[in-house]
């Protein structure tokens, strides 16, 4: 499945519109962050994509769906199973045996490796959050959607999963919700801004490609940083 992924449609929330009528696409192999204020309807784009029920009436349709791995707002571990068992669980819930050299690089790459053999209840939010991110890395699926995957972790190693996350998915289709700014500009190749009023547009830096992640001080980047907060701003 090579074409594009396309939402159309609008969607109502106790007899109240939750977002008009937009269409939003999703390019094979490339990056889509969608910002926007809370409450606007971005869990619930990505939730239709998913596949996932929502409590929103949707009036529209979903062309090109395909098999996606999801990593949600809430880490959602389960309580009892290790790390390790926690990042295996999509194998395991298909009776499948888990990839044991892809689990041990995605834990050497996450810094989950010395935390495998421990429950949630001993992690950080940081930590969590980062299993969380391995577990969805864990699956090899075409399409990613990623519900503010990075906000839980310190500066530094927010930028760091940043790198790792975008040197993995290089070649995937990826939906990232995100309320970064700075984020959106080093990762994106679409940004879009959701508010009442619709989707915008805004264009990423410009570069070949290839500069991914974007430095974080290059002009291109500050520029669509500083496009995205004025937007958001006059948004709030």
């Amino acid at each position: 499945m090579n074409g594009p992924l396309i939402l159309e449609g609008e969607a109502c929330l106790a007899g109240a519109r939750l977002f008009p009528p937009l269409r939003l696409t999703l390019q094979p192999g490339k990056w889509l962050t969608l910002l926007g204020p809370s409450g606007v309807g971005k869990t619930t784009l990505l939730r239709l994509i998913a596949g996932l029920p929502v409590a929103a009436e949707f009036r529209g349709q979903i062309t090109g769906a395909r098999p996606a791995a999801l990593m949600a707002q809430d880490p959602g571990l389960l309580p009892w199973a290790t790390v390790a068992q926690n990042i295996t669980l999509g194998p395991r819930l298909r009776g499948t045996r888990p990839d044991q050299a892809r689990l041990q690089a995605i834990l050497d790459q996450t810094g989950l490796a010395d935390h495998a053999q421990k429950r949630p209840a001993q992690l950080s939010g940081g930590q969590r959050q980062r299993a969380a991110l391995a577990r969805a890395l864990m699956e090899d699926r075409p399409l990613f959607l990623l519900d503010e995957p990075f906000s839980a972790l310190d500066i530094a190693l927010r930028h760091r999963m940043q790198d790792l996350t975008a040197s993995l998915l290089r070649d995937h289709m990826v939906l990232m919700i995100s309320h970064d700014p700075a984020e959106a500009a080093r990762l994106s190749d679409h940004i879009y801004v959701l508010t009442r009023a619709g989707l915008q547009q805004v264009s990423p830096p410009a570069d070949d490609g290839r500069l991914r992640p974007r430095p974080l001080d290059g002009p291109d980047t500050r520029r669509c940083e500083a496009e995205l907060i004025a937007l958001l701003m006059a948004a709030t």
